[in-house]
């Protein structure tokens, strides 16, 4: 089973903590040898999900929307992203150079078409910018990939 994340950065620690505790929960129902996450590694739900895979015994992908994508994600998620990258079985990359949300949109449609499942770590509001996590789960709708939505009741952003 390949299972996609997308999800909202710039959480609070407390609605952190719920959202890893629902991910493991995720995880946890899927066989390990037959689980590959899918993920662009960004800090938030796409490294968690990462590593909650990883420390499962699944295996995970990397799609890297830009050649500069790292530079642009915060400077002390580097070292968890190198990591996570270091360990991905394969990696798959749109051909973008600069990190914008048009590339940040083309991998995370790659993502898509790559999943069994997306996992979206959504509070089913509005993308605040092109290439969101609406955005992602509006065009995994369309290509009609199943979308399973996390979010803890009475969190927000």
């Amino acid at each position: 089973m390949r299972v996609g994340i997308t999800g909202h950065r710039g959480l609070s620690t407390e609605v952190e903590e719920r959202i890893r505790a629902m991910l493991g929960e995720v995880v946890s129902g899927y066989e390990a040898s037959e689980l590959v996450a899918v993920s662009c590694i960004a800090d938030g739900p796409d490294a968690w999900f990462a590593e909650a895979v990883l420390k499962h015994g699944g295996r995970l992908e990397v799609v890297v929307p830009a050649v500069e994508y790292r530079e642009n994600l915060p400077e002390w998620h580097h070292a968890t992203y190198d990591v996570l990258l270091s360990r991905a079985a394969d990696v798959h990359e749109t051909g973008m150079t600069a990190s914008t949300p048009e590339a940040h949109q083309a991998g995370s449609e790659i993502l898509v078409g790559l999943v069994d499942e997306l996992v979206a770590v959504w509070d089913g509001k509005p993308a605040r910018g092109y290439g969101g996590t609406a955005d992602v789960v509006a065009y995994a709708e369309r290509c009609g990939t199943p979308v399973r939505i996390l979010w803890p009741e009475g969190a927000s952003r």
